[in-house]
């Protein structure tokens, strides 16, 4: 990595925008930043740091006071760092976050932290990163470094040099932490340690859980005793307690605990069998008071059974009357059921008569209101009847004469309407051709005038075509007229920065030919040949009178020139071509202003809206004049038509109304009086229905008296033949189907109920021969199994209890046993892991007390120290070497990571606190350089082109100092570039590369490089 431009702008004591060229001191390698205290030199390096990480070393810990107290609200700050890395150079530019004034409206608004990143590419500066995320991470990738090494590595900036050697063991190891990434393995121990951690909660759990089943199992086995042995004043059971051991007696191993629970076990299983062995013979009681208690429930059931059937018997026999007088009854029902059939027809026919008279009645009543006479004798019915029938035959046919007489005068009625509207029709039709000839002429007339409206649009729209082509060349014309102008402005800029390049090349070249002596003598050496005229002595060398001028000035001045000459031709060939473009498209435009050709299309417009009008006009008159036409030539046609239409309705018409005189003759004949033939049908028909009725009641009068009468002899012929002596009993004695099934079924039922009883009180008679009336008492027999069923409860009991304790004790034993052997291999391995972990953690067995980490750190610490002894050997004339040292420290501190300082004049260590402050600058500079080298090989052999020192300098004497400034030196080889930051006058006139920052009367401090390096500026 080398840095090869800054520029600070706004950014700590500088205002204006201050560049830094590194690149002018590539050809010295070793340049001087100097200035009086306080102007700001540091405040150089702090650009560079913050421009690459955004941060700066000497605000850590405090507010970042990064923009310049000198600006104002409007100026900007800002940070630019140009370098190489990867092989390609790159751009980054950071502001930070301050405040400014509002772009809108008064008061200010914070401007946010901004960070660019860009890679030169062969047509320029390409943007690769617009986010200060997204640059720090591209950063991260490109630069290969953290801050923190940077700072160790390229800046060893101040306040931070000597840190590293006068540290602490602690302080040292996180600064190497830091640099080497070595947390992981502080991670490595923490990770072990809570491993050992975790290995020791889960024994101390383990163990814990083990002694409390022991002693709940060891509970349990005491309550047992207990209960086998009350009663036993004397060996009243030994408590256990929860550690396991009896009172009065030490505590017992976890092993011995477990074999005093399984011998409980043991004693808990022989009492499951024991109880097991009480309920076979409480059951075995309760089987036989079972079997006793059904036999007698069984004797008392029958000794009930058998009251009940005497009682039962004697009601029965007690019934024997009732049943006699249902039998009598259902005898006289059978025989009055032969005289059912008559008794029934009589009463039909006695309650038809009525009915009948009262018909007749009506029908006679109804016909004579109609005006019928005659209506006693049934032969005058009959005559009526078909004089009626003869006359509604005859009205029928009429009938359908006048349906035919009211269709045809219905036809006649629409044939007369036709008739008056074809003639309307035809009447219309005649006065619209009489109006055509007019209207024709009239649009003949009005197209004659617009037959030219065609011809005339077509002429305006090729015009306003023309004339929008034209617009729009004028209206290019017009933009490249102000690109020619720019284009001619440019020309003239890029001409000027010609002549002054020209110029200060040529006065460059004047100035080299003038100086060309000086320079040949400037290079001449004593005792070497001179390139001119090969004299080894030069006693009159030429002096200069002005400053040399230098290849690379001049070199630089020509590509200037080059490069103002290239832009030159480049803006003479845009401007010729911005005016012919501009020329070109005022030919296109004809010469017009834009201005014309807006009115004049304008004007084209009206015109060929007026065509367009006429257009439309001429082409609706024509459309019109042909539709005119079309509906002549149809009312032609249409009015034939309704010529010959009229002439044949006219004809329909006298033929409906002949027709309809001859059928009105007939149907007024058969109208007599009425009003219409129907009505005069209507009241034939009821004429002849109501003589038909009465002929027909009188017929049903007759029918029913003549069927009373026969009814009456068939039932007194059965009733003689009967056992009844009146027509009143045989009535009583009828009874209907459903009376005499159930006076039936109650027989039977009486019947089936006495055989059914006496049987069965004969079976229990025969059972129960020999005992005594009364039921026996069924209370000792249930007292016996209620007692018996208790004492199998109580056993059921008693052996569940047992057996769930003994299953509790066995589970409780074997989850002991379980959680004995896992203690034992959890201890194993608890004592692995702790072994482990205090060896990494630096605790005992470990005797240098000496963690992981800090082992890893003293191996790249040796590193450092043999990196540093290098150089610090040559600085201190070999009197001095750094050791690395891992001797225990006082009072129990960690150690590993000591430093002392070997005094080959004395023989002895001693610690670096005691050396001289220069003698502490010279150790701290070769460590600071060689902890540079390790840090740089740890991070993939990056190449380091660029470093900076600010420190300590002043404290050096001038034989220290000379010896300070050779190891510097020696760092230039391979062309790496080194920045001193110190205001040792007599460094000034080692180094003449130099940057001075240098503070203004005004406050603002600004910097200037020398002579030589403001050349290439």
């Amino acid at each position: 990595m080398k840095l090869h431009r800054l520029e600070l702008e706004g950014f700590g004591p500088f205002l204006e925008r201050q560049s830094v060229d590194l690149d002018a001191f590539a050809d010295d390698g070793i340049f001087l930043i100097a200035g009086r205290t306080g102007a700001g030199k540091s405040s150089v390096l702090d650009g560079v740091c913050y421009g690459l990480y955004g941060g700066v070393p000497r605000y850590d810990g405090t507010e970042r006071r990064l923009r310049s107290d000198h600006c104002g609200l409007d100026d900007p700050t800002s940070v630019t760092v140009e370098f190489s890395a990867e092989g390609r150079r790159w751009r980054v530019t950071r502001s930070p976050e301050y405040e400014r004034p509002k772009r809108n409206g008064t008061g200010t608004t914070k401007e946010p932290h901004r960070a660019t990143l860009e890679v030169r590419e062969p047509e320029g500066w390409t943007g690769v990163a617009a986010r200060p995320v997204d640059v720090a991470a591209r950063l991260d990738e490109i630069l290969g470094l953290t801050q923190q090494q940077f700072l160790q590595v390229i800046l060893l900036a101040q306040n931070r040099f000597a840190r590293f050697l006068l540290a602490k063991n602690d302080e040292r190891q996180a600064l190497l932490r830091t640099l080497f990434g070595t947390r992981s393995f502080e991670q490595y121990a923490s990770a072990l340690d809570e491993r050992r951690k975790s290995a020791a909660e889960r024994l101390a759990a383990e163990g814990t859980e083990v002694s409390t089943l022991l002693g709940e199992a060891e509970r349990m086995i005491a309550d047992l005793d207990t209960e086998r042995e009350t009663g036993a004043e004397d060996d009243a059971p030994t408590r256990v307690p929860a550690d396991g051991g009896t009172i009065g007696r030490p505590a017992l191993t976890i092993v011995e605990r477990l074999a005093d629970v399984v011998r409980g076990v043991e004693r808990a299983q022989y009492r499951v069998e024991a109880a097991a062995h009480d309920r076979a013979a409480a059951t075995a009681t309760l089987d036989a008071a079972l079997a006793a208690e059904r036999e007698a429930t069984a004797m008392h059931e029958r000794q009930v059974e058998r009251r009940a059937a005497r009682e039962h018997l004697s009601t029965l026999e007690s019934d024997a009357e009732r049943i006699a007088a249902l039998r009598e009854e259902v005898v006289a029902a059978a025989a009055a059921e032969a005289l059912r059939a008559p008794i029934e027809a009589l009463n039909r026919t006695h309650r038809a008569i009525a009915p009948a008279r009262a018909v007749a009645e009506t029908a006679v009543r109804v016909a004579a209101d109609l005006g019928e006479t005659g209506l006693d004798a049934s032969s005058g019915l009959t005559a009526r009847d078909d004089e009626l029938t003869t006359l509604l035959a005859r009205v029928d046919a009429a009938l359908a004469l006048e349906d035919e007489l009211a269709t045809i005068e219905a036809e006649a009625a629409v044939r007369h309407a036709d008739v008056e509207r074809a003639e309307r029709r035809a009447d219309d039709v005649a006065a619209r051709r009489a109006g055509v000839p007019t209207t024709l002429a009239a649009l003949d007339e009005r197209l004659d005038r617009l037959v030219d409206a065609l011809s005339r649009r077509d002429v305006a729209v090729a015009e306003r075509t023309e004339v929008d082509r034209r617009i729009e060349a004028a209206r290019d014309a017009e933009k490249l007229a102000e690109e020619r102008d720019t284009a001619d402005l440019a020309a003239l800029v890029r001409a000027d920065e010609l002549r002054l390049a020209v110029e200060a090349w040529s006065s460059l070249l004047r100035r080299r030919l003038a100086g060309a002596a000086a320079e040949l003598a400037h290079a001449l050496i004593d005792g070497e040949p001179c390139a001119v005229c090969g004299s080894r002595e030069h006693p009159a060398p030429a002096v200069g009178t002005a400053e040399p001028v230098t290849d690379g000035e001049v070199s630089a001045a020509e590509d200037r020139k080059n490069a103002a000459t290239e832009r030159d031709r480049l803006a003479s060939d845009a401007s010729r071509v911005a005016r012919d473009a501009h020329a070109l498209a005022a030919a296109r435009a004809g010469g017009e202003s834009l201005s014309a050709l807006l009115e004049r299309r304008e004007r084209i417009g009206e015109t060929l809206a007026r065509a367009e009008a006429d257009v439309a006009e001429h082409d609706r008159l024509a459309a019109e004049r042909t539709a005119l036409l079309d509906r002549e030539k149809s009312d032609a046609a249409e009015s034939e038509r309704l010529a010959r239409e009229l002439a044949a309705a006219r004809q329909d018409l006298a033929l409906h109304a002949q027709r309809a005189d001859a059928l009105r003759t007939a149907v007024l004949a058969a109208r007599d009086t009425f009003p219409t033939v129907r009505a005069r049908r209507r009241d034939l028909t009821a004429r002849r229905d109501a003589v038909r009725a009465v002929s027909a009641a009188r017929i049903e009068l007759e029918t029913c008296v003549r069927a009373a009468a026969d009814a009456r002899a068939t039932l007194d012929g059965l009733l003689a033949d009967s056992v009844f002596s009146h027509e009143d009993e045989a009535r009583v004695a009828l009874r209907d189907a459903a009376a005499r099934r159930r006076t039936e079924s109650a027989i039977t039922e009486h019947e089936a109920a006495l055989a059914a009883t006496r049987g069965r009180l004969l079976d229990l008679e025969l059972v129960l021969v020999g005992a005594p009336d009364d039921p026996i008492d069924l209370s000792p027999t249930a007292a016996a199994v209620r007692e018996a069923r208790n004492a199998v409860e109580a056993a059921a009991a008693a052996h569940a209890a047992a057996s769930a304790v003994a299953a509790r004790v066995r589970d409780l034993a074997q989850r002991a046993d379980a959680g004995s052997a896992a203690v034992a291999r959890l201890s194993d391995a608890h004592a692995v892991v702790a072994r482990l972990a205090d060896t990494v953690a630096g605790r005992a067995p470990n005797t240098r007390r000496m963690a992981l980490e800090t082992f890893v750190l003293a191996a790249e610490l040796e590193e450092i120290v043999d990196a540093a002894n290098l150089r610090l050997d040559h600085m201190s004339a070999g009197r001095y070497r750094l050791q690395h040292t891992d001797a225990l420290a006082a009072r129990g501190a960690a150690s590993g990571l000591g430093l002392e300082v070997m005094d080959a004049f004395t023989g002895q260590c001693r610690p670096p606190q005691s050396l001289s402050g220069g003698e502490t600058f010279l150790a701290s500079l070769a460590l600071a350089l060689g902890l540079a080298e390790v840090v740089t090989a740890r991070a993939g052999g990056i190449r380091l082109d660029t470093l900076f020192v600010d420190e300590g300098f002043g404290s050096l004497d001038d034989e220290t100092l000379d010896l300070a400034m050779r190891t510097l030196d020696e760092l230039r080889q391979g062309g790496r570039t080194v920045g001193v930051i110190s205001h040792v006058a007599s460094m000034k006139d080692q180094l003449p590369a130099q940057v001075r920052v240098t503070a203004t009367p005004r406050g603002p401090s600004v910097i200037r490089q020398d002579a030589a390096a403001a050349a290439f500026a």
